[in-house]
């Protein structure tokens, strides 16, 4: 079963408990801006049952998690780890305060592409690299 994750958290919105804030000019709190996350939820949500099942993880954090992994090049199970010990891959997931541990477990890391799909993971990097373009002006 899915539920959308209706609202957008901002950057300055997001809770460090040891204190600090989030930089705006951290790598993946500006990559963050460049993905059309509630755009692009609709095509997740329909690989859903809308009555049956347990609720599945939220849309940024699956297609977040894919994201940072083809970013990073790095195993299932590295990625979980690097995302429970870095509050921006936190930030950059969906979640509303840093958290010491895992978001989930690496085996739904499987899930999350499967349900994604090849085709939107492309349109996403595609996106990403038109609005990259775009800002920095690159012909």
């Amino acid at each position: 079963m899915y539920r959308k994750q209706s609202k957008q958290l901002g950057f300055d919105e997001f809770y460090i408990p040891f204190g600090g804030y989030i930089n705006d000019d951290n790598r993946w709190v500006r990559l963050s801006s460049l993905i059309p996350w509630d755009d692009l939820e609709h095509t997740y949500a329909r690989s859903f049952s809308t009555r049956k099942g347990a609720p599945s993880k939220p849309f940024r954090m699956a297609l977040g998690a894919v994201v940072i992994q083809r970013i990073l090049g790095v195993s299932d199970r590295e990625i979980v780890e690097l995302i429970a010990e870095n509050h921006y891959m936190q930030y950059f997931i969906g979640l509303d305060a840093y958290h010491d541990g895992v978001p989930f477990d690496s085996s739904l890391l499987v899930h999350f592409r499967r349900r994604l799909g090849d085709e939107v993971i492309k349109i996403v990097f595609k996106l990403i690299h038109k609005r990259m373009r775009k800002q920095f002006k690159i012909d």
